[in-house]
């Protein structure tokens, strides 16, 4: 397989073949997970700097060095369209995640009120009793393992162009079929690209799919 930024096959090609020889895996780990959450966030419609988004690896160690701290790995964006609503990522230890350790870190969460959603990064396992802290939260939290983010998956070769339909586009596009929402193809929420942009239940997502130059074929999925 290739993707439109180079070779991703046998799971990222060999992370250490792409590392630089004077930077570690561990930061570069980092790195491309961190590029991938900005980048997810600006397709979700949040305000992230340019400068955020074009940082190099070499940037990233000077900044947070080879073995970086996940605390200081903390992201904060607003929405563009409601600078009041925020998105946190908090990056998790390697330890094996218990109850305690989710209470000390939503407890360490200042204006919870303000936060559209919170994305947790995991880098080990997270155990049932802490999962059921996490549903405690006042706001969307969703969870991501770090080897999930080191590929962008929506920029694979094999990725269909896909568009989200507003809700007056979502409307048009069932009268136009004279069909209902459960009628339309489905898509869960565990899907990569659901999980990507974040989808919610009943949410539509149009997708492209080019067949040589001219040639294409549309398709919809609406989220369970």
């Amino acid at each position: 397989m290739s993707a439109k930024t180079g070779g991703v096959g046998g799971n990222v090609e060999c992370l250490t073949r792409k590392v630089v020889e004077k930077e570690s895996l561990e930061s570069y780990r980092y790195y491309l997970s961190r590029r991938t959450v900005l980048q997810m966030l600006k397709d979700r419609g949040y305000d992230i700097p340019d400068s955020e988004l074009s940082g190099s690896l070499t940037e990233f160690c000077s900044v947070f060095g080879d073995k970086p701290d996940v605390e200081r790995l903390r992201l904060c964006f607003p929405l563009l369209s409601n600078p009041s609503k925020k998105m946190l990522v908090i990056y998790l230890g390697t330890e094996e995640i218990k109850t305690q350790v989710i209470r000390g870190v939503l407890g360490q969460i200042v204006n919870k009120e303000s936060l559209h959603g919170l994305i947790l990064i995991l880098q080990s396992k997270m155990n049932h009793f802490a999962r059921k802290e996490v549903q405690k939260f006042p706001a969307q939290v969703e969870i991501f393992q770090i080897t999930d983010l080191l590929v962008n998956i929506t920029k694979h070769i094999l990725v269909p162009k896909h568009e989200i339909l507003t809700v007056e586009d979502k409307q048009k596009l069932l009268k136009k079929y004279k069909v209902e929402e459960k009628q339309l193809p489905q898509m869960l929420r565990t899907d990569a690209l659901a999980r990507y942009y974040g989808l919610e239940k009943g949410q539509v997502l149009k997708l492209t799919y080019m067949d040589g130059i001219a040639k294409s074929l549309e398709t919809y999925r609406c989220v369970l």
